[in-house]
């Protein structure tokens, strides 16, 4: 059996790493990794290949930023003759990013099957451009492996045929749990001078969060007070994107009163997290590892499209005025920490994956529609 695997941004390496893994201890697969390039950001893309003991991609696209439709359209041209010329019996596509979706497109009108990890996800959001993505990618896709069971009623309500989905668990919690002992060995926080539990990780990229300058300058002020309001530090990452749009809107007094950090190794980001008190973000696979490490998490969003992080996990929804921030951090930190995980979040998610695949055969084109 051959798979071309097609990765383009930074949460796509954390979920492919352990599913590569896992086909390869089988013995029976041929894989190729290709990198779209998408992430923008390259120099991290480089530290993920050491920290997730990836192999260096097979095939660099180096597509780079743009667009939405000229980054997918960048994508699918590159990939195509990638994907003419390797005829693999798979392209694996995980997540919900422009290259997720650029992949299923050109496996599909190929003719090659497409599986997508971490389908069935849905927000109802249509303003999100991911929304898209995974539904238009779970049309396509021939197997659909998915993280929760909520994601198997979307599919089945969308009219996908049952065979073709496959409740494996998850993959980004795969990784985490690979890590985590490493991570916590690392002692970031120790050597940043922090004591665990005095501290909260903040993480926005959002184009909602941090496109607005309304917005984003209300919740940097509200951020500042969550630190005079609890005594805590906030550490702030900067996302590229919400460094460049500070710089842009001229906020960068709102940021005085936060520990600001450059974008962050998953390594450093994941030992950071496990020491912080709450976590408070806009992103969806920070939702899944605050849900397995028991973290108060508060997502600035008025939707997700993994409920099971609100059902089984710590994650709790905030989308009121900014300035509101403050007592929900209150009440998050407050909050007792959850020891209950979502079904098959454990660890072994990659293998069901691999299992699945193989006895689906090496053999057969798409069986679309």
């Amino acid at each position: 059996m051959k798979i071309v695997h097609v990765v383009g941004a930074r949460p796509n390496f954390m979920k492919i790493a352990p599913v590569m893994e896992a086909f390869e201890r089988t013995g029976e697969v041929d894989q190729v990794l290709v990198h779209t390039g998408q992430h923008y950001a390259e120099e991290l893309s480089k530290y993920f290949f050491d920290d997730l003991g990836l192999p260096r991609p097979d095939v660099g696209l180096g597509v780079g930023s743009g667009s939405h439709g000229i980054q997918t359209g960048r994508v699918m041209i590159a990939l195509e003759p990638v994907i003419d010329r390797e005829r693999p019996d798979w392209v694996f596509t995980v997540g919900d990013v422009n290259s997720t979706v650029a992949a299923a497109l050109v496996a599909a009108k190929l003719g090659i099957r497409v599986a997508h990890v971490e389908a069935g996800l849905r927000s109802g959001d249509w303003t999100m451009p991911e929304e898209i993505n995974r539904v238009v990618t779970d049309r396509l896709s021939d197997a659909l492996f998915t993280t929760e069971a909520a994601a198997n009623e979307n599919l089945a309500a969308e009219g996908v045929r049952e065979d073709r989905v496959h409740f494996v668990g998850n993959v980004m919690i795969d990784t985490l749990e690979r890590h985590r002992e490493r991570a916590a060995g690392m002692r970031v926080a120790e050597g940043m001078g922090l004591e665990p539990g005095s501290y909260l990780m903040v993480t926005l990229h959002r184009p909602s969060n941090v496109d607005d300058p309304g917005r984003l300058a209300a919740l940097l002020m509200a951020l500042g007070e969550v630190v005079a309001g609890t005594g805590h530090q906030v550490l702030l990452p900067l996302h590229p994107r919400t460094a460049m749009r500070v710089k842009e809107l001229k906020l960068q007094e709102f940021l005085q009163p936060l520990t600001t950090l450059p974008p962050l190794r998953y390594l450093d980001f994941l030992g950071l997290m496990q020491d912080a008190a709450a976590v408070v973000t806009d992103s969806g696979g920070i939702q899944e590892e605050t849900t397995v490490l028991g973290i108060p998490c508060i997502t600035v969003r008025p939707n997700t499209e993994r409920p099971v992080t609100l059902t089984h996990g710590t994650n709790r929804l905030y989308d009121g005025d900014p300035h509101g921030l403050l007592d929900v951090v209150r009440e998050a930190l407050l909050s007792e920490r959850s020891g209950v995980r979502p079904p098959l979040w454990d660890g072994h998610a990659a293998e069901r994956i691999a299992m699945i695949t193989l006895g689906l055969g090496s053999s057969g084109d798409s069986a679309l529609p």
